[in-house]
């Protein structure tokens, strides 16, 4: 048994970010970082993200964190919340573009329906969001891969 090769042990997003919360939880988060779970090209394909362009945005009444977006994708214009609002005021996203996940099982949230999602990365310690952008034009509708 020595000599086969040993797989890493993986653990679930959720234990990892429940055990961020302990006192062992900087080991664990960074573990967790440093080793993603791997995924087949198969999987990666499955997700259908699109440019879209902000048409519309404005807050959520008794939400501080989400923004109630209309985003056109080409095809349709589509209501996707997104968790931003403490970082971006509405007025400055009519216009932007922005990488959407359009193949997403529409979800309620704070009594909104919201039938995509936008990407965005996480940064620094409080995980501001920073919305992904390109730095030359592209059309709306355009697909990611």
């Amino acid at each position: 048994m020595e000599s086969e090769p040993q797989k890493p042990v993986l653990t679930p997003p959720a234990a990892s970010s429940s055990a961020a919360t302990g006192a062992s939880g900087a080991g664990a988060a960074a573990a967790a970082q440093t080793a993603p779970e791997k995924i087949a090209i198969e999987d990666f394909a499955k997700v259908e993200m699109r440019v879209g362009q902000i048409k519309t945005a404005e807050r959520i009444v008794g939400a501080d964190k989400l923004l109630k977006l209309t985003v056109d994708i080409g095809t349709e214009v589509r209501q996707i919340c997104a968790g931003i609002a403490q970082y971006y005021e509405p007025e400055s996203l009519v216009g932007r573009k922005v990488v959407v996940v359009v193949n997403l099982a529409p979800r309620k949230l704070r009594g909104v329906e919201s039938n995509g999602m936008i990407v965005a990365a996480s940064v620094g310690p409080e995980g501001k969001p920073v919305l992904a952008a390109f730095t030359e034009e592209v059309e709306v509708g355009a697909r990611l891969k």
